[in-house]
């Protein structure tokens, strides 16, 4: 055998071996040495039938992983292994004769994730493996300690409330021990409106909403025919509907008397939206945002509100309290917000000698305060200006200076009160910040607090694991009905610390986007009558007429069904009514104006009580505004009355309803009415209002309305009418005979002269007419003046029973007249 390579065997005498011993013929016992030589019959064998390893990318190893075969033959020749081999071509490997496997190349993850290799193996006897054996080799990225698992945009659908940001989340530390995370996430909105996503209603109807003191003056109204003094002021239009002016040095406004508050004394509030960046140049200049000086003669400012180095200084050298003293007159501030180039929400309220500044909510006391001599009153006019301070004392030429730059929103002053930290705090909500989604879930062990805003959170942590889950929780919320459309920044900041290490991993700050979608753009629809027929005997009644009882007001959103899968049909869109609000509904009269000495139009203040509403009135029309629902809109608006004293001298007047949501970024339809003014009525006589039904008001026909639209009288009504006439001429029978009776006593008791007979005998014609013969005997009469009457019955708009002639043509037409009241209790709405 192979195995017995060398073998010794003993031969026993007297045997024959047929072997010689030796060189003679000597007989005895002799070794024979034989040798077996090894085949090579086994072929090389891997010991495991697949071989897997993981290499990170970027990295040349000396050796991946190492194979290893055998092979059962038994010489050291054939048994060992000599050679191994890769059979799969171009691959970054390389392996030497005792299987050590090595990359020849950097491997990269972002190129190949995997690699399979075939290796073969050759024994001594270069006898080759029967089968090769793969070798799986995963390139792993390089371990870069940050957050992972999160996306770099977030769809935020509007009214759906709060909406996680990261619910997949977590910090890969790469085996790293931290013994605490701090974490930063940042939601950037500068961008949006006045830093961030606020109500854009107009500073009145906010302040009603807030519940702020009434009786400001807003100064920086929108451009109009009533307000034109912002004609000449730049708007930054394009911003949803807020209402922004930017003055770049050179624009200014001066408003009107009318519109100044004439009663300011030692108590008032100024408040603005400011943008505000450093004044360019060496030399700082004063700029200007509000003024009071004097109109001519002279350049005393009185008081004003300007920026000055990026400190913000309020003047006040009024006299209030006619003391010839010296007292506080320049109040300074010094804050980073004055010059960041950010929005800022100022409120100054004044208590004079005490002064407090509010930016965003936080109350600020000055840091200096200089004294001066108040300026007493004199016969000098003062102008109000914005923008810049008016120099009347100028001898060539009055002008402005000291201008303004930057951007300005809502400037109101409100003399009288001051504002309450609650209500300023409303006035500059922002809609949208972060939140925690259920924040009861939070682990004890983690720290958390928001900025004033909620627009920064950071939270705080020993335990990795809990870390995670509470970043996950980090949600966008935005409580407004119709958000402002566009994106959000979103910057996560996080520092660690290592458990006394000199050096500790750096985790990588990372920004995403909060994509807040277009909201569904609702439409407002105004329905109601909307020609009506008055008589004019109600016009000129204490309480007029009610122009709207009918309104009614609806919005609704078009729905459309999104498909589920790509090749879906999106199917056409439904209109769904949604409930909200509005911020005003303008009445305006069409044509002539209101003559304010005989027409008008009222609303009871009654019935603002308890709603966030308000109203206006003029000779062309009522403003009704606030935040409120629609139908309380609704409520107001039908309570809107109309007085018309002399209303022989206007035959119709036409009125247009608008209505507006966020300051008119939706508006509705414009509503218009008809008022036609008939003529006098009598007492009880019907006349139909409603000219034309609304559309929700179905009529129904009866047989009796049908026939009085033709000639001749029904039926029962001829009944009726016969039975009225037979009872008054019994009537007047029993009257006659009556006074004949008493007449024949009269005669027998006395004799009285023939002129007061006479007398007697008129007064009894004037009591015992027959109306009957009287009617019959005044058909001539009545013919003559047929195409006057006719005129009048035009001009009056009433029936052919009314008249105010006579009181027989009264009593005449009477049955006529309660048989149309019987036939109005038929008519159906």
């Amino acid at each position: 055998e192979a195995g017995q390579g060398h073998q010794e065997v003993q031969l026993c005498p007297g045997m024959s071996s047929g072997l010689s011993a030796g060189g003679g013929g000597q007989e005895g016992p002799a070794v024979v040495h034989i040798q077996v030589n090894d085949v090579n019959e086994f072929a090389p064998v891997f010991r495991e039938p697949q071989y897997h390893a993981a290499v990170t990318e970027g990295k040349i190893y000396d050796s991946i992983l190492q194979v290893e075969a055998t092979d059962q033959d038994c010489s050291p020749q054939y048994s060992q292994i000599c050679n191994y081999q890769i059979s799969t071509s171009n691959t970054p490997f390389a392996i030497d004769r005792n299987g050590n496997i090595r990359n020849t190349e950097k491997l990269s993850y972002d190129r190949q994730q995997l690699y399979e290799i075939q290796v073969t193996a050759w024994d001594c006897g270069q006898k080759r493996a029967l089968h090769t054996v793969p070798v799986h080799i995963e390139v792993k990225p390089v371990c870069k300690p940050g957050w992972q698992g999160w996306s770099k945009r977030v769809d935020y659908e509007p009214g759906t409330g709060s909406k996680q940001l990261f619910p997949k989340m977590h910090l890969e530390t790469c085996g790293g021990p931290l013994s605490s995370v701090r974490t930063t996430v940042e939601l950037q909105t500068s961008h949006i409106g006045k830093g961030c996503d606020r109500e854009t209603y107009s500073e009145k109807s906010l302040q009603k909403l807030c519940g702020a003191s009434s009786g400001s003056t807003d100064l920086l109204p929108a451009p109009s025919t009533a307000t034109n003094w912002t004609f000449s002021l730049v708007t930054d239009s394009g911003r949803d509907s807020d209402l922004i002016f930017r003055f770049d040095g050179r624009q200014a406004a001066k408003i009107p008397d009318w519109v100044v508050p004439q009663n300011l004394t030692d108590q008032f509030t100024i408040a603005t939206w400011m943008k505000h960046g450093p004044s360019p140049g060496l030399r700082a200049e004063k700029e200007t945002l509000l003024c009071n000086s004097d109109k001519t003669e002279m350049n005393r400012h009185h008081y004003s509100l300007y920026v000055h180095n990026c400190r913000l200084v309020f003047l006040l050298r009024r006299d209030f309290s006619r003391a010839d003293s010296f007292r506080p007159a320049e109040f300074h501030w010094k804050l980073d917000q004055i010059c960041d180039k950010e929005w800022h929400y100022y409120v100054l309220n004044v208590e004079f000698p005490v002064v407090t500044l509010y930016v965003d909510g936080v109350s600020y006391e000055p840091y200096l305060v200089t004294d001066d001599w108040p300026i007493h009153p004199s016969q000098i006019d003062m102008q109000l200006t914005v923008g810049a301070c008016w120099q009347g004392g100028e001898v060539t030429r009055p002008r402005f200076t000291q201008y303004f730059r930057g951007s300005l929103s809502g400037l109101t002053i409100r003399p009288g009160r001051i504002e309450t930290q609650k209500v300023i705090s409303c006035l500059q909500a922002c809609k949208e910040g972060l939140d925690i989604h259920s924040l009861e879930s939070l682990d004890k062990s983690i720290k958390f607090h928001f900025n004033p805003a909620q627009s920064i959170v950071v939270m705080e942590g020993e335990d990795l694991d809990h870390m995670n889950t509470a970043l996950r929780k980090v949600s966008y919320i935005n409580s407004r009905q119709f958000p402002t459309a566009g994106i959000r920044r979103l910057h996560i900041s996080t520092s660690v610390q290592c458990f006394g290490e000199d050096t500790c991993i750096s985790i990588p700050d990372i920004d995403a986007v909060v994509m807040v979608l277009q909201p569904s753009e609702p439409r407002i629809t105004i329905t109601g009558v909307e020609r009506l027929s008055w008589p004019a005997s109600d016009l000129r009644a204490p309480g007029g007429i009610a122009l709207f009882q009918d309104l009614h007001i609806i919005s609704t959103v078009k729905k459309t069904d999104n498909p589920t899968q790509h090749h879906a049909v999106r199917r056409p869109g439904v209109l769904e009514e949604i409930i909200h609000n509005l911020d005003y509904c303008d009445v305006l009269v069409l044509g002539e104006e209101l003559r304010a000495e005989q027409e008008s139009l009222q609303l009871q203040r009654s019935v603002l009580t308890g709603k966030h509403l308000d109203a206006t009135n003029s000779t062309s029309g009522m403003s009704i505004y606030g935040v409120d629902s629609m139908s309380n809109y609704e409520q107001v608006i039908r309570e809107v009355r109309y007085f018309n004293f002399q209303p022989s001298h206007v035959t119709e007047r036409r009125f247009r309803l608008t209505c507006s949501e966020l300051n008119g970024r939706y508006t509705s339809n414009e509503f218009t009415l008809e008022v036609s003014v008939g003529g006098l009525r009598s007492t009880g006589d019907p006349v139909s209002h409603m000219v034309a039904p609304p559309q929700y008001m179905q009529l129904i026909h009866h047989p009796s309305i049908t026939n009085e639209m033709y000639p001749g009288v029904p039926s029962a009504a001829t009944v009726v009418i016969v039975m009225c006439i037979a009872a008054l001429v019994v009537v007047v029978v029993i009257g006659i005979y009556r006074i004949h009776i008493t007449h024949q006593q009269e005669i027998r008791l006395s004799e009285s002269s023939k002129d007061s007979d006479l007398t007697w005998d008129s007064a009894a014609l004037n009591i015992t007419v027959n109306p009957m013969e009287e009617a019959a005997e005044d058909v001539t009469e009545e013919e003559e003046e047929d195409d006057d009457d006719e005129d009048e019955e035009e001009d009056d708009d009433i029936t052919s029973g009314e008249s105010d002639d006579s009181e027989e043509e009264a009593d005449v037409q009477l049955p006529t007249a309660k048989n149309k009241n019987w036939q109005k209790t038929t008519m159906s709405f």
